[in-house]
């Protein structure tokens, strides 16, 4: 059985409020990975791709992804990680943002994020959304980055 303690969840996020939020409500589902958060993109895929204690050369991670970033467009670090031929091609994305736009819904599916989650503007339906990812974290099986 694996242990969940060693995926970690990378978050990218630009609003200090909401990752707050997400880190509380992960929390308190019982989720006691390790989350890095980071702010911006490029800050975000050095450390996937290139930080010795990152994903890409240590492996498992789970990426919360907001897709309006301030330095880059979070599809793009969403088609990055799952490029092929990337380390982190089948490393899972959630995708949480604002927008809920079916072009954008669409576009992040077919550049291969595994979750898409529009944040509502309503606290407890952002915080009772965030518990069930809590949940999917606790049982989903992440498979090994491969070397």
């Amino acid at each position: 059985m694996n242990d969940h303690r060693s995926v970690g969840i990378v978050m990218i996020e630009d609003d200090e409020g909401h990752a707050r939020l997400i880190e509380k409500n992960i929390r308190r589902a019982g989720i006691l990975n390790d989350i890095r958060h980071f702010t911006d993109g490029t800050t975000a895929l050095d450390y996937l791709f290139h930080a010795p204690d990152g994903p890409a050369k240590s492996g498992p991670a789970m990426v919360l992804l907001d897709l309006n970033l301030p330095d880059m467009s979070g599809t793009d670090i969403l088609a990055r990680i799952k490029k092929e031929g990337s380390p982190l091609k089948r490393a899972p994305v959630v995708v949480l943002t604002t927008t809920d736009d079916k072009v954008e819904i669409q576009r992040c599916y077919d550049l291969g994020c595994n979750v898409y989650i529009t944040k509502p503007v309503n606290y407890e339906n952002f915080a009772q959304a965030i518990r069930q990812l809590g949940l999917f974290l606790s049982v989903i099986q992440v498979p090994e980055v491969e070397g």
